[in-house]
């Protein structure tokens, strides 16, 4: 497994930020421009990258104001696994993404940038849209 991460501290409580993550209608809000045809539950979400592949997630399982595992529900390319770690420390919440992919050489040299993109933005907008 590859791993991509990227952090970001938000001046909100992590129960703010927990119930923001755990609820994957509000992911449509962190995913870039390429992503069409989103459909959420509060549970699922599914949507195509424009031009790439189809994508359906599900949480696996959320540990409340701690940690949410996001996985696909569908099979993917490749073995994918999204985990959203949080922690409160002076008044402000540390939100940290961890992309786990299971990439061939192959896979790795076209994906590697377009997974470290995703985990980057999806973190610096849930930081503007917190704030």
């Amino acid at each position: 497994m590859i791993t991509f991460e990227s952090k970001v501290t938000i001046n909100k409580t992590v129960k703010e930020v927990y119930n923001f993550l755990a609820d994957l209608n509000n992911h449509r809000q962190l995913m870039p421009d390429n992503v069409e045809d989103w459909t959420s539950t509060y549970d699922t979400a599914s949507f195509n990258i424009r031009n790439m592949t189809k994508l359906s997630l599900k949480v696996e399982s959320r540990i409340e104001d701690s940690e949410i595992i996001i996985v696909p529900s569908e099979k993917p390319p490749f073995n994918l696994e999204l985990r959203w770690n949080l922690s409160f420390n002076n008044n402000q919440t540390e939100a940290v993404l961890t992309i786990l992919a299971d990439l061939n050489m192959m896979m790795k040299m076209m994906a590697s940038g377009p997974l470290q993109k995703l985990a980057d933005h999806q973190t610096q907008t849930l930081g503007s849209t917190l704030s």
